[in-house]
């Protein structure tokens, strides 16, 4: 997916090399119910593929995106379809988990309630808060859960896409997680309600291990393609030149870690750009369903 691109400007998305399928709500619904939670971590392009999530799983491509259910009429019109991802007027209002949807507007959702489980911590730039780290820890289980959770990462633009100020945001956020859920880490073994990590466990263990330690769905995404909106004194540090060496780099680390990625910059280049940085809601409808195609080739029978 990460290899794809467009004929002409705004033109369709074409994967290149893969099989990308437009899935529908209700597949859409199944494949979020394979897991116990989705926990996207990142900025507010990542808010924008949760954003997208929503409207698909709640059909309003008007306002699927956005906390409508206590909008005035004011907001209504403002934030209305594209502007529901303007970032400075509608997207702070966006849902940031299903759990808010089920609690305020249960009728608009169309997976069945309490099956799905999908969120955004925002962790947008490093050095992190600590607020936000103790936010982050508070999503984690120390047990084993019955499905697996999935992680979504995202960062750059924050930090300027400074290459080791993001492996580091990743290398806190990945760590965090191992300190509250060690049954994610290689070498650990759960019995019920127990856990045991083993220093170097042999290869009979190793076998039979194998379902716990291998199984931590990760995906990093980078930043999409700058657009002729992009302010001119970004242009250097994050023009598409910038972007296009992060992108690599990126992909290289986080192969290191375990982590798969996923690169926009190809799928974006010849799109619109809502301000120049942030995709318009057919660019980030096509995000989510790069994303929803990644969870669906997980196989959470490992888990």
């Amino acid at each position: 997916m990460s290899a794809g691109g467009r004929i002409g400007y705004d033109a369709p998305y074409m994967p290149r090399g893969c099989d990308m399928r437009w899935f529908s709500t209700e597949e859409i619904c199944e494949i979020l119910s394979r897991f116990e939670k989705v926990i996207i971590v990142g900025d507010s392009m990542m808010r924008h593929v949760i954003g997208s999530i929503n409207v698909l799983i709640r059909k309003d491509l008007g306002y699927g995106a956005v906390t409508d259910w206590n909008f005035s009429q004011e907001e209504r019109k403002d934030c209305f379809c594209n502007y529901q991802f303007n970032v400075k007027a509608c997207s702070v209002q966006g849902i940031f988990k299903t759990a808010d949807v089920i609690k305020n507007d249960p009728s608009s959702l169309a997976c069945p309630i309490n099956t799905i489980d999908v969120m955004i911590e925002q962790m947008i730039r490093y050095p992190m808060e600590p607020i936000e780290l103790e936010r982050f820890r508070g999503l984690l289980p120390a047990t084993k859960p019955s499905r697996p959770y999935a992680f979504i990462y995202g960062h750059g633009l924050w930090n300027d896409l400074d290459l080791q100020a993001t492996l580091d945001w990743l290398d806190l956020v990945l760590d965090t997680t191992i300190s509250v859920a060690p049954w994610l880490q290689p070498g650990h073994v759960s019995s019920g309600t127990t856990s045991t990590f083993i220093q170097n466990p042999s290869q009979e263990v190793q076998g039979s291990m194998k379902r716990d330690n291998d199984f931590w769905p990760r995906l990093i995404m980078t930043p999409n393609a700058a657009g002729k909106e992009k302010p001119d004194e970004w242009l250097v540090t994050q023009g598409n030149k910038a972007l296009m060496i992060f992108e690599e780099s990126v992909k290289v680390e986080a192969e290191k870690r375990g982590i798969e990625h996923l690169g926009t910059w190809n799928m974006s280049i010849q799109a619109n750009k809502f301000d120049g940085v942030h995709m318009d809601l057919k660019g980030n409808l096509v995000k989510a369903m790069m994303v929803m195609n990644w969870l669906n080739l997980i196989d959470v029978n490992s888990f």
